[in-house]
């Protein structure tokens, strides 16, 4: 098939998530608190635990009152929110206000790093003249963070799942993207991390690639092989 068209997921895709311990130490600072290293290893460890921390890990378990909120958060910003520090209130903080400021910490650009491979493999798709598009379930506008690393001028199109009511695996949500591009599905490529929600595309009839969703230092060139396939038939 010939690849007119390439999307993209964010997080574990294009972009990686800070650590958690370095997410908790910017809300800390954010309010003059200082930790006890004992007292910050059990909140960082706690909080990752419970997925408190939007792209990082996920629950180990998702507490009973919280389970509809989390299979429907990414559908609205307010019920992102809500879920994250929903999550992250299971776990004992030092003052209350670090729940919020957890939340808003890491919807800012210096709480994510784009994989190494990024900005070269959305340049080179853009000298081949492919489309290219950003199809996340998310809760906010993650435009700011594409612009502050330099990468919003290689994106022809976002498919935000709070801006359209629906998340992948919806097909919806994909069919969005290619009319974007005006391609036909058959014609595009989605890359991704996640094997259900990105695998969705395939319903549509995109072509699916995944990637590991790995830290920024030990996937340093899982995207190149997206050069390839979009190679494959021009």
């Amino acid at each position: 098939m010939t690849i007119k068209g390439v999307l993209f997921d964010f997080s574990g895709t294009l972009f990686r998530v800070e650590p958690v311990g370095d997410w908790l130490s910017a809300a800390l600072d954010a309010c003059a608190i200082t930790l006890p290293e004992a007292e910050f290893a059990r909140c960082a460890r706690e909080l990752e635990e419970a997925g408190a921390l939007p792209g990082g890990a996920n629950p180990l378990r998702v507490p009973a009152h919280l389970a509809e909120l989390w299979s429907v958060r990414d559908r609205d910003g307010e019920l992102h929110r809500r879920a994250y520090t929903g999550l992250a209130r299971t776990v004992g903080l030092p003052d209350p206000r670090l729940y919020d400021l957890l939340y808003d910490r890491h919807m800012t650009p210096a709480a994510w790093r784009p994989y190494a491979d990024a900005g070269p493999v959305l340049a080179g798709l853009r000298e081949r003249g492919i489309g290219i598009g950003v199809v996340s379930n998310i809760g906010w506008d993650l435009r700011p963070v594409f612009r502050a690393h330099g990468l919003d001028d290689f994106v022809d199109t976002y498919a935000l799942s709070f801006e359209h009511g629906a998340q992948k695996p919806d097909e919806r949500l994909f069919q969005v993207a290619c009319e974007a591009l005006g391609q036909a599905p058959g014609g595009v490529l989605m890359v991704g991390d996640d094997r259900r929600a990105d695998g969705g595309a395939a319903a549509l009839g995109c072509a699916v690639h995944f990637v590991d969703h790995l830290p920024v230092r030990e996937r340093p060139d899982g995207l190149r092989a997206v050069l390839a396939l979009a190679g494959e038939g021009r």
